[in-house]
């Protein structure tokens, strides 16, 4: 009652206040075909000169979007545009009152966040619902992205071939562009009409300004860009990439499939082929493939703290395959979580968009379930495997139907989920996504189970009043093997509403906030009650602080924890601490604390959770010493202890140094050191005393995403002992102090762009 009662009350406050102001008419701009492409060089007076002087179109007069919605920009841009039979050509000419402050660093690929930047928005279907980003720093440097107004944010998992390059100026600096047609999808019309916004930060004055305005009071970006015309008869031509690789690898490492016989395993010299390739058709439409994919150069996970977790810990995708249009597979309810797809010798994906319909299919295997159980057992290299369909169809302004499917296979057992799902947006600030889903399950032993989940997420989006409120209805029997759902048998609604103040000095925003979080099951009684008001001031220099109180009741049932003879409540709360600056071009730096009481979740063997005292603090400094050096290290410190002696029940340390130096726009190296210890008090909690260092070293050479050379070492020490037990083997036990070195690698990869 008290859920549909909050969305009636939503609902009724969306018709209510409706937008904060009407969207301002579309920009046009016409750009022309050019003869000759424009130089970097043509700029450096900061103006257009020789052959380029008069041909190109010209666009100025930014507005900013924060920190002063619809003031002039503080420095002056200005934008130049052009194209050609193959590629799009962008001139940004920024002007600074202040040059010797801008910020630019010579780093590898992607790594700009924090310096000056220019960006073009793109949406070449004109849909306003996604946007390619492209995006460079004073030096040249690139990023790109994909836009996704659903989501309201930025994938910089997308990676295209494109060129750029980049030069300070005694009153500013300048950025060339160049954009193939190839590298882009759109309709196959002979004229096309794209959505265009055209944008500057400049991190020192959190200012991010763009043309046209697009104003923080509309919720959305690519709804308030303008319309580039003028483009006639380009393509993207022929459009096939093949990226073969081979690398080498030597490798010792500990086989624990088999924990009675737990053994040494070693390749001095093992080689490995593979291959991705991608085919583009109808400029619209693309098919990747991946042939036994080698991910050895991505970087490890951020540190994260899992032990008393009650549930599953996400941990974000990272690997490329799985990256690029990832968002066109996501739904309210998170059905495709390609982390499952742990060890693939081949995945085929297809996605893009024709007219109203977008598409996004993937089918991949996985030999990882084979590859983790003893030689003996009957699963022992055996695969499992995924499929995933996603279509939608755009209705309306910003608005969307689609279904969904996912399935996983393995040991005759398969796993299928099916749905229903729409986003819908309601005006200028309010949208509504739903969606609804059946899962049917059948074991390996023949046992079946089926559920249902449904997800409702009402949010307003606007300069000063946020909302959003979700509604999870997840039944007992579903499941989604494919996704990641790691709760069931609940019904939960979650509120959070904010607004913000703006006085737009020094302390640029504040704003009070509160959220809240009711959690029952199916049988009506409830399992989680929690209430968290919260404050938050944001200042010049990307500088911020944060303050909030947490306070929850939770109700533990014998399903929960067979220990308990019967549902048992528990009451605690804790105060939330953070903070975190950028305003020197030299460091960035954050905190967070919480303080005060939390569960111990793992007590010993035949007792029930109990309310103790917590203390967890996460803490990050990146030391920029040079523009080509970046220092990044991060601690996390998590402390359980006895509230009324303060005995300790267990204390975690985790500390990662992460070494960058771009040698060169191409050169880069990588050290990476983590070390993790946790302590434990076996008569208080039944987790086990560990400790862990591991570090890996990366050299690259990238001429571009897909065309590098990798070499590097990786190797781990944990507190592991060899036991010797005979007659089957060794086995494992963890030792006082003492690290083994379980596991050690070298290698080398080598991958090259072929585009056909």
């Amino acid at each position: 009652m008290i859920m549909w009662s909050s969305t009636l009350f939503a609902l009724a406050l969306a018709a209510g206040l409706g937008a904060e102001n009407p969207p301002a008419p579309a920009n046009s701009l016409a750009i022309p075909r050019l003869e000759r492409p424009p130089a970097l060089e043509n700029f450096l007076g900061m103006r257009p000169a020789g052959a380029v002087e008069h041909s190109m179109a010209r666009v100025d007069g930014l507005i900013q979007r924060q920190p002063r919605d619809g003031a002039p920009a503080s420095q002056r841009t200005e934008v130049y545009l052009g194209y050609d039979d193959e590629k799009l050509y962008v001139v940004f000419v920024c002007f600074d009152s202040e040059p010797g402050k801008i910020r630019a660093r010579r780093v590898k690929r992607e790594q700009i966040p924090g310096d000056d930047m220019v960006e073009i928005y793109l949406d070449t279907f004109q849909d306003e619902r996604r946007a390619y980003v492209f995006a460079a720093n004073p030096l040249g440097i690139q990023a790109d992205a994909m836009w996704s107004e659903a989501l309201g944010e930025l994938d910089d998992s997308f990676d295209t071939y494109w060129d750029s390059s980049g030069r300070l100026t005694d009153a500013g600096y300048v950025v060339w562009l160049a954009i193939p047609f190839q590298s882009l999808r759109f309709p196959a019309a002979q004229v096309q009409s794209w959505g265009i916004l055209l944008d500057r930060i400049i991190p020192r004055a959190n200012e991010w300004s763009s043309w046209p305005h697009a104003t923080a009071r509309i919720d959305g970006l690519m709804n308030q860009s303008g319309r580039l015309t003028g483009l006639e008869g380009v393509t993207g031509g022929r459009n096939i990439r093949v990226i073969p690789y081979a690398s080498f690898r030597a490798y010792r490492s500990l086989d624990t499939r088999d924990t009675a016989a737990v053994r040494f395993v070693d390749d001095p010299a093992e080689p490995r082929l593979g291959l991705d390739a991608k085919y583009v058709f109808r400029d619209a439409l693309v098919l990747d493939l991946t042939l036994n994919p080698d991910f050895a150069e991505v970087e490890s996970d951020e540190p994260q703290s899992t032990v008393n977790r009650r549930f599953e810990v996400y941990f974000p995708e990272k690997r490329p395959f799985f990256l690029e249009n990832a968002d066109l597979f996501q739904t309210p309810i998170d059905l495709v979580f390609t982390r499952r797809i742990a060890d693939p010798l081949l995945g085929v994906r297809v996605t893009g968009k024709l007219g109203p319909y977008t598409l996004a299919a993937l089918v991949a295997d996985d030999r990882a379930p084979g590859r983790t159980v003893p030689e003996h057992d009957p699963r022992a290299g055996a695969r499992a495997w995924f499929g995933v369909l996603r279509a939608s169809r755009d209705i309306l302004t910003q608005s969307s139907l689609g279904i969904s499917y996912t399935q996983r296979a393995f040991d005759g057992g398969v796993n299928r989920v099916a749905g229903l799902d729409g986003r819908l947006k309601l005006n200028d600030n309010w949208s509504a996504d739903l969606q609804a889903v059946w899962s049917w399950t059948r074991e390996p032993d023949g046992a079946r189970r089926d559920g249902t989940a449904q997800k409702l997420r009402l949010e307003r989006n606007g300069r000063h009043l946020e909302y959003w409120l979700d509604f999870w209805d997840i039944s007992p029997g579903f499941s989604s093997l494919a996704g990641f759902v790691p709760r069931t048998d609940v019904r939960q609604a979650s509120q959070f509403v904010a607004y913000y103040f703006r006085p737009e000095r020094t302390l640029v925003s504040w704003q009070p906030g509160f959220w809240c979080d009711l959690v029952w099951d199916h049988d009506g009684s409830w399992l989680e009650r929690t209430y968290n008001p919260l404050i938050f001031f944001n200042f010049t220099g990307q500088s911020y602080l944060a303050a909030g109180w947490m306070a929850t009741r939770e109700r533990l049932r014998p399903e929960d924890y067979p220990a308990l003879p019967e549902p048992r409540e528990y009451g605690y709360d804790y105060l939330i601490l953070s903070g975190g600056t950028e305003a020197l071009s030299q460091l960035t730096a954050s905190v967070m604390i919480y303080a005060g009481g939390a569960l111990n979740y793992v007590p010993p063997e035949g007792t029930g959770p109990y309310v103790a005292r917590w203390l967890y603090g996460r803490f990050r400094a990146e030391l920029k010493p040079t523009s080509s050096v970046r220092i990044d290290n991060r601690y996390i410190f998590s402390r359980l202890a006895e509230r009324r002696t303060g005995a300790e029940i267990f204390t975690q340390h985790i500390l990662r140094s992460g070494w960058y130096w771009q040698a060169t726009r191409e050169l880069s190296f990588r050290l990476i050191t983590q070390y993790e210890t946790l302590t434990a008090d076996a008569a208080r909690t039944r987790l086990e005393p560990t400790k862990r260092l591991n570090a890996d070293f990366l050299l690259a050479y990238q001429l571009n995403p897909w065309t590098a050379l990798y070499a590097g070492i990786a190797s781990n020490y944990q507190n592991l002992e060899l036991i010797a037990s005979e007659p089957t083997g060794d086995s494992l036990l963890r030792s006082g102090g003492r690290l083994l070195n379980d596991s050690r690698q070298l290698f080398i990869k080598y991958s090259q762009l072929l585009r056909l």
